[in-house]
């Protein structure tokens, strides 16, 4: 009959500690249950001594491995302590943890956390649902479980469906936090709230989150949610809108002398700005800056994005689109100018200017290019542009158009 004297001293000796880790590990991984057995590598002398005690088997001192069924060191320690091997282990070190019910229920949480991602009005896009696998496959889902933090997928789930379809709309991030969270400092810098969205925002584009802030204010303004509406600018070259107030005046003044002005989202929010006729749009300030010198005040409207356009640059070529101007819009030949080019077509109804297969091919011919990085894009109002840029590898900058660009701006 087993003694009642619940001592635990032993358990505390040099042969003891790692026997009963082992032990721990073990049971853990098998819900408790006591049918296997455990092994002790390269064991010290304490451990051997301890092992035969448990067992009532001997074992030399050449032993590399010693081996002890878990049902012989529950009765041990039924034994000599009043307690089996489960009731011993969370007296000494806590209870046990049932890992695979852990996973179980880990699995279903994912699963239910998933499930009520995929039901948003968004799950047809195939950014949101390689983001929702990103989040899978790399452990930030699992990391979010383990935290208590799972609830967050579906907070930026609400983020991205609040976000506005018209890009020339003005979305304060703290008003888009309000709406989707009820919290206006959910989406400031650096919380997890803010990383989560702009790595489905990233996904979006195909780029990576940019580290530096700037990088990321402009990520959120190429989806229209504006963290600064007075560092939200558009550069651009002969504007000359009609219109009595001090930003129309300057603008006519810069074109008249054929100087580049950056134009600020809060002043085109407090002052309409509606450029009229054509206006072409380039990528690079180099093009801007070379008509700029070339043309003077005889530049027609040119508008330069700077890369992905800022919530700036869509709201001044939006209104102008609705006053009736054509856009003509240019970017790099790379994926990231394909997919900025896209969108302008399909958002503003842009006409490509020099983005034809045609022209990438005699810019490719030259010159030394660089390669081509991050996931492909695709050319809708040219496919065959894409296919012959991932045919070659090679990104051309549109720098290297600058004479054929001076070209068709000298014939407007």
């Amino acid at each position: 009959m087993p003694t009642e004297q619940h001592s635990y001293d032993e358990l505390h000796g040099e042969g003891w500690t790692r026997l009963l880790a082992a032990a721990r590990r073990k049971l853990e991984r098998t819900s408790g249950a006591l049918d296997g057995e455990i092994g002790l590598l390269a064991p010290s002398d304490a451990e051997r001594r301890t092992v035969i005690g448990v067992t009532g088997r001997y074992r030399p001192e050449t032993a590399k491995r010693l081996a002890v069924p878990l049902t012989a060191l529950d009765a041990y320690l039924y034994d000599r302590c009043g307690t089996g091997l489960l009731q011993t282990l969370g007296h000494l070190n806590g209870p046990l943890r049932d890992r695979p019910a852990e996973r179980a229920d880990e699995d279903t949480r994912r699963e239910q956390v998933l499930t009520s991602a995929h039901s948003s009005r968004l799950a047809t896009e195939s950014w949101f649902a390689a983001w929702l696998d990103r989040l899978a496959a790399d452990g930030t889902l699992t990391r979010l479980l383990r935290r208590g933090d799972a609830p967050l997928i579906d907070a930026a789930v609400r983020v991205l469906e609040k976000l506005p379809e018209d890009l020339s709309r003005i979305l304060p991030l703290p008003v888009l936090a309000e709406w989707a969270t009820g919290d206006t400092k959910a989406l400031v810098p650096g919380t997890p709230l803010e990383q989560l969205v702009l790595r489905a925002l990233a996904q979006r584009t195909g780029d990576e989150v940019p580290r530096e802030r700037a990088g990321r204010r402009a990520l959120w303004e190429s989806a229209g949610a504006i963290a600064d509406d007075l560092a939200s600018q558009v550069l651009v070259l002969g504007v000359r809108p009609e219109g009595d107030t001090v930003v129309c005046d300057w603008l006519r003044d810069a074109a008249d002398f054929g100087i580049p002005f950056r134009l600020t989202l809060h002043q085109l929010a407090s002052s309409p700005v509606v450029p009229a006729g054509d206006i072409f749009v380039c990528e690079n300030p180099a093009v801007l800056r070379t008509a700029a010198a070339e043309l003077e005040a005889a530049s027609p409207t040119l508008v330069c994005t700077e890369g992905v356009p800022s919530a700036a640059c869509h709201k001044l070529l939006a209104d102008a689109v609705r006053a009736g101007a054509r856009l003509y819009w240019r970017a790099d030949f790379d994926w990231a100018g394909l997919r900025i080019t896209a969108t302008a077509v399909e958002r503003h109804g842009a006409q490509p200017w020099r983005m034809t297969t045609a022209d990438y091919r005699e810019a490719l011919g030259q010159g030394q290019s660089t390669p081509l990085g991050g996931p492909p894009a695709a050319s809708p109002w040219d496919p065959q542009l894409a296919r012959a840029m991932k045919e070659s590898g090679q990104a051309v900058m549109e720098e290297r158009l600058l004479p054929a660009l001076l070209a068709d701006l000298t014939r407007t």
